[in-house]
């Protein structure tokens, strides 16, 4: 949802699109400073919240976090952003927030992995508040970390160690369906979903799984091409959508679209008649 003219209208905007929960940033995206939370703006943010009925709402980080950079600028500076984005979501009272990890160009992958896991355990360093962290599956294309539930698994045993699932010190993980189909895991068939979501438990436990972005994909199986689609319109198909939603799993989480405004009242209406049928 679009946070133009203050985070404080995107509650009216959700209910408008015929929305339960949604997401948003609490700052630009491509970069620049963060707008200030004052006191009005968080009670008018926490009242719209009320009026409107919703008891959940997600914050996505900037685009440009890269926990794995070579730049300390990078690196530190997407620590403290990430932070500053769990604290901030305190205060509105957000339920996750979630972010990608970056990349690990001009290194080993595994030099990339032991950046990411120590970043995240800085941004957790010390943090009281109530806002959880989600780690989200990545697309694969390039030297981006996460595309592989070995990887993702990895991060999170390792910042997760000896911490409960519901800790807001630990980390849990957001799955993306395009981000996933684009990395070859293929879940359009009620077994193909099974033995996908058995391999996340092994891989990584389905007691983290917290959320989803539910989008289809404008390219095929294995691609690792990040393009959404329209639910139906894409690779994954509506079918496709419903045998992953249709589990247990996926039935007692959250589900949040990132697509296009053109028809993203479909998409919901969509996504409704799934979870409902």
């Amino acid at each position: 949802m679009s946070i133009a003219g203050g985070i404080d209208r995107a509650p009216a905007r959700a209910n408008e699109a015929g929305c339960e929960t949604f997401q948003c940033f609490t700052r630009s995206p491509q970069g620049g400073p963060a707008p200030e939370l004052t006191t009005e703006i968080i009670d008018n943010f926490k009242s719209e919240m009320k009026a409107f009925g919703f008891e959940t709402f997600y914050i996505h980080t900037p685009y440009y976090i890269n926990f794995a950079s070579l730049k300390n600028n990078v690196r530190h500076g997407s620590i403290s952003v990430v932070r500053s984005e769990l604290e901030r979501g305190s205060l509105l009272g957000a339920k996750y927030v979630m972010t990608h990890m970056g990349s690990y160009a001009e290194q080993t992958l595994e030099a990339g992995i032991e950046k990411v896991i120590s970043a995240i355990k800085s941004v957790l360093d010390g943090y009281k508040g109530t806002t959880g962290l989600l780690i989200e599956i990545a697309a694969g294309s390039g030297n981006i970390i996460g595309d592989k539930f070995e990887e993702v698994g990895e991060i999170v045993r390792e910042v997760n160690r000896g911490l409960l699932p519901h800790s807001c010190m630990s980390v849990g993980v957001c799955f993306d369906t395009c981000h996933a189909f684009a990395s070859g895991y293929d879940f359009r068939t009620k077994d193909g979903a099974r033995a996908m979501l058995k391999k996340f438990d092994v891989k990584i436990g389905l007691k983290w799984l917290k959320l989803s972005h539910v989008n289809d994909s404008k390219f095929d199986l294995g691609e690792k091409r990040d393009r959404h689609e329209h639910i139906g319109d894409g690779f994954i198909g509506k079918e496709g959508i419903t045998m992953l939603l249709n589990t247990p799993e996926f039935s007692k989480i959250d589900w949040l679209l990132e697509t296009e405004d053109d028809k993203r009242e479909k998409d919901i209406s969509t996504l409704k008649t799934i979870r409902n049928n």
